[in-house]
C-alpha cells in the first residue's frame, strides 16, 4: 500500500499527473442493490468494469480499486457504510492517500434531475442529501467534484424516505444504465480537461 501511495505521490509532484478518488454513494447489501439511491454504487461498477478493473481490497470500511481513466490514476471507491455514514469513509480514503477534498469526485443519486439524466458540479449545496451532508461533515468543505445521476422526483403521495428506496421501472433501467455508461465518457472529459470543459460537454 506504502509503495501504491509513494507511486501516485510521485506523480502528483511532477505535475504530470494526478490521483483522483472517485466515490459512489450508495447503500450495502443486496436488499438495496437495484435502489434508486444506489445509483451511485452503479455507476462505480460499471465504470471498474468499461476500464477493466477485476480486483478490489477492503480498507477503511470501504471497497476500492485502482486503474487509469484517460491515462490519469484513479482510485474507485463504494463506502460500505449507509448512506448518511459515507463521510467518515470518505474522509478516512482521503488521508489513506494522502489527497486532500479537491481529488475528490463523489457520483451520486439525484432527485432534482429527471431518470437517466447527468450533470457535473463542483462544490455548492448539497440539496439535503444525506450522503452528502454526511461527507460535507467529515470533511469540513464543500469544495469537491460531484457527478450527479438523476432518480427523479416520486409522486406526491409518495414519500422521498421510501422512494429512493425503490427500484426502477423496466424502462427506467435502460435509462439509469446508459446513464452510467455515460460516466466513464464524463470522468475522460473531466480528467483530461477540466470541469468547465466537462460540464460544457455533459450539462
Amino acid at each position: 500500500m506504502d509503495d501504491l501511495v509513494a507511486f501516485f505521490k510521485d506523480y502528483v509532484l511532477s505535475g504530470v499527473i494526478y490521483l483522483k478518488l472517485i466515490v459512489g454513494l450508495g447503500n450495502p447489501g443486496a436488499k438495496y442493490a437495484k435502489t434508486r439511491h444506489n445509483t451511485g454504487f452503479r455507476a462505480v461498477k460499471t465504470i471498474a468494469d468499461e476500464i477493466g478493473i477485476q480486483e478490489t481490497d477492503y480498507r477503511r470500511n470501504a471497497l476500492w480499486a485502482e486503474g487509469e481513466i484517460a491515462g490519469r490514476p484513479v482510485v474507485l471507491a463504494q463506502p460500505c457504510s449507509y448512506m448518511n455514514k459515507s463521510g467518515p469513509v470518505v474522509r478516512k480514503l482521503l488521508n489513506e492517500f494522502e489527497l486532500s477534498p479537491p481529488d475528490l469526485i463523489v457520483i451520486h443519486d439525484d432527485l432534482d434531475l429527471p431518470v437517466g439524466k447527468i450533470r457535473i458540479k463542483w462544490g455548492g449545496s448539497t440539496a439535503g442529501h444525506r450522503g452528502l451532508d454526511s461527507i460535507v461533515n467529515s470533511i469540513r468543505t464543500r469544495e469537491f467534484g460531484r457527478i450527479r445521476l438523476g432518480i427523479g422526483r416520486p409522486p406526491k403521495e409518495v414519500e422521498v424516505s421510501s422512494y429512493v428506496l425503490t427500484d426502477f421501472s423496466e424502462k427506467e433501467e435502460e435509462l439509469i444504465s446508459e446513464a452510467c455508461s455515460k460516466t466513464v465518457s464524463a470522468l475522460e472529459v473531466l480528467l483530461k480537461e477540466g470541469y468547465q470543459m466537462a460540464m460544457n460537454d455533459f450539462n
